[in-house]
């Protein structure tokens, strides 16, 4: 029986195991790719690890989350990284040659290697013909020391594609139909393998855009094959001599199968704030929008950016639409201006970013409270935006660019009869504009050997930990329900990030999406609808439980006691209306009648507190000692 692309690459780095799945397998890695955000650690992993130098083909650093320098932290990991890189025999891409993703494609990316990064969205070079998986950061660091990477073997999901995408369809209304299909969880423990005659008319950066987005399904990733498409695209990248052609055998068989005719597609939009939430535009046309962004690793070509920019060409954006471009790579945004297509944004009235992840992760950018923000991004998680109130939807470069002249979502197909704008025929280069000057080889080894490591105060060290025992006995820290977003385990933004230098203060933003402004304090847990809370103080802490999602709390944290009751009457089921003040407070009981309290802040919120104490048993001390109680026999304080 003949093999699919992704067995032939399994099959061709399998060291351990075999090709069962649901079964342990080991794999040689060939490449890693690291950025600035998770590559902090693998670095201080290589330290402890007393690595000598990497032990893989290729190994890239990037610099493209931590770029917000709004103190000396960012800056000094951007130093330390690159010291790192030249002690460990890593390439380093220094901060504005571009994302990792579309930048590591362009520079890095051959057809039938291996390569693990500590992204999520690695799996985006699986555009090339590549098994690629983002995995966390000792996997990394491991691969790196030459230790092969131990996965359960996953299905291989066949997706035949027919077809031709119509005019205002694109590569991104094709994962987000899978999105709609399948949901966020679809693709767990399965990669996702497309095939069929509607490759073809699919460039290799379009393809880039699905593979990126297997990551919102779930998927252990993604893989294209190797044909003409992808030796074009090293052709323009002057690297046609790493081609190699890797296609499925004609009679190839999948674990699972489906099957999408292109020429069917409309342009689809994933409503706040999941990115499964797909519906099709013309659904939800009409809704007034105030940002459109437009870039990210989800849709990082040039062809993403020349289409919004010949939408836009001759005409303003619309008054009040901020709209912001974030280019993905030096290169593409060097071509870009070749082409003229930048100074059609600029007098568009858009505003011309650096180059970086920068929205896409929480880093600037953030939209005002409850006012629609279409975004080409990949994810449009509660809050991810910087924004706790966001309204985040993720959508296509046409979709996004006729938002941006319209003031509202508008299915582009209108545009023609509305704006009078043709849908737009691209002529892009043939051959990129290549440009390595901001890429540091790695250093000859003897050389290497007498760099030292630029560790700043801010940068921590990783603690000397006894090897595992074969059982762990310990205390459940947290209970959580379904679709828990990365950022609920561990937050983007300017606020965390710069601390992923430093493990004991980035362990203050566990699980801060699930509770957060506090660290759980977590010593003995009595039940499911039972926490241990740490409180530093009244006015700095106000608790709130709701166990609604999570059967655990999460939390509310402000400064303001106003604020904060009014969080406590929209969050929390059953509690109709809260009232409190410096004066006092009155709360609503959802089973009749009310509760006044004395006056001052602690006796409105001990009022309050009595009331979430009957409904959901969350326990606070108001003095910062923390309290231990078990649901229906304790009492607040004892």
């Amino acid at each position: 029986m003949g093999r699919s692309v992704a067995q032939k690459l399994i099959e061709s780095h399998l060291v351990d195991g075999e090709m069962v799945p649901g079964t342990e397998i080991g794999l040689r890695i060939d490449q890693t790719l690291t950025q600035d955000a998770t590559g902090t650690m693998v670095m201080l992993e290589l330290e402890a690890l007393a690595l000598d130098r990497v032990r893989t083909d290729v190994s890239v650093q990037y610099v493209d989350h931590n770029l917000l320098q709004t103190d000396e932290r960012n800056m000094a990991d951007h130093l330390f990284l690159r010291s790192a890189c030249q002690r460990f025999g890593l390439w380093y891409s220094k901060a504005g040659n571009g994302v990792s993703h579309p930048t590591h494609m362009q520079r890095f990316g051959v057809p039938g290697a291996s390569m693990i990064g500590s992204d999520s969205h690695t799996c985006a070079a699986g555009s090339l013909g590549m098994l690629a998986i983002g995995v966390g950061g000792i996997d990394v660091a491991m691969a790196m020391a030459g230790e092969p990477l131990y996965v359960r073997m996953p299905r291989v999901w066949g997706v035949r594609l027919t077809g031709e995408l119509p005019p205002w369809v694109s590569a991104k209304d094709v994962i987000l139909e899978m999105l709609r299909r399948h949901g966020v969880g679809g693709g767990v423990q399965r990669i996702v393998e497309y095939h069929g005659p509607g490759l073809a008319g699919l460039s290799a950066m379009d393809r880039h855009v699905i593979a990126n987005m297997g990551a919102e399904l779930g998927a252990t990733t993604t893989v294209f094959p190797a044909d003409e498409q992808v030796r074009r695209f090293l052709r323009a990248e002057q690297r046609e001599e790493d081609f190699i052609e890797l296609t499925a055998d004609p009679d190839a068989s999948y674990d699972l199968t489906d099957e999408i005719d292109l020429s069917s597609l409309e342009p689809l939009i994933a409503a706040p704030s999941s990115p499964g939430n797909v519906t099709p535009v013309a659904e939800v046309a009409g809704e007034p929008v105030h940002q459109v962004v437009v870039g990210s690793s989800a849709n990082p070509g040039l062809r993403d950016f020349a289409i919004v920019a010949a939408m836009l060409r001759g005409r303003q954006a619309h008054p009040q639409v901020s709209l912001d471009v974030n280019p993905t790579s030096r290169q593409i945004l060097a071509d870009l201006t070749a082409g003229g297509a930048t100074l059609d944004l600029i007098r568009s009235g858009a505003r011309i970013h650096q180059t970086g992840c920068l929205g896409c992760i929480g880093m600037g950018q953030a939209p005002a409270a409850g006012r629609n923000s279409l975004r080409t991004f990949p994810r449009n998680f509660p809050g991810r935006s910087g924004t706790a109130d966001d309204a985040v939807w993720l959508c296509s470069p046409e979709t996004a660019a006729a938002a941006a002249l319209t003031g509202r979502i508008t299915d582009p197909r209108e545009l023609p009869d509305l704006l009078g704008i043709a849908y737009p025929k691209l002529d892009l280069p043939a051959t990129s504009g290549v440009d390595t000057a901001m890429l540091e080889e790695p250093l000859p080894e003897e050389q290497a050997r007498q760099v030292e490591l630029a560790k700043a105060p801010s940068i921590g060290s990783l603690p000397d930990f006894d090897p595992l025992p074969d059982t762990i006995e310990a205390v459940v820290g947290i209970k959580v329900g379904e679709d828990v977003s990365t950022d609920e385990i561990m937050p983007a933004g300017a606020r965390a990030l710069p601390y992923r230098s430093n493990t004991d203060k980035l362990a203050e933003s566990v699980f801060a999406g699930v509770d957060p402004g506090m660290r759980i304090a977590q010593e003995e847990i009595f039940g499911p609808t039972t926490a241990l809370i740490e409180v530093r103080d009244f006015d700095d802490a106000i608790r709130v439980a709701n166990g609604i999602r999570y059967g655990l709390s999460s939390s509310i944290y402000t400064r303001d006691v106003d604020k904060a009751f009014r969080a406590m009457r929209d969050l929390v089921a059953g509690i109709t209306y809260v009232n409190a003040g410096t004066t006092g407070a009155e709360v609503h009981l959802p089973f009749g009648g009310t509760k006044d309290t004395g006056n001052g802040h602690r006796e409105a919120g001990q009022a309050a507190l009595d009331v979430f104490t009957e409904w959901k048993s969350i326990y606070v001390d108001y003095s910062g000692r923390l309290q231990r109680a078990q649901i229906d026999n304790v009492k607040p304080g004892e």
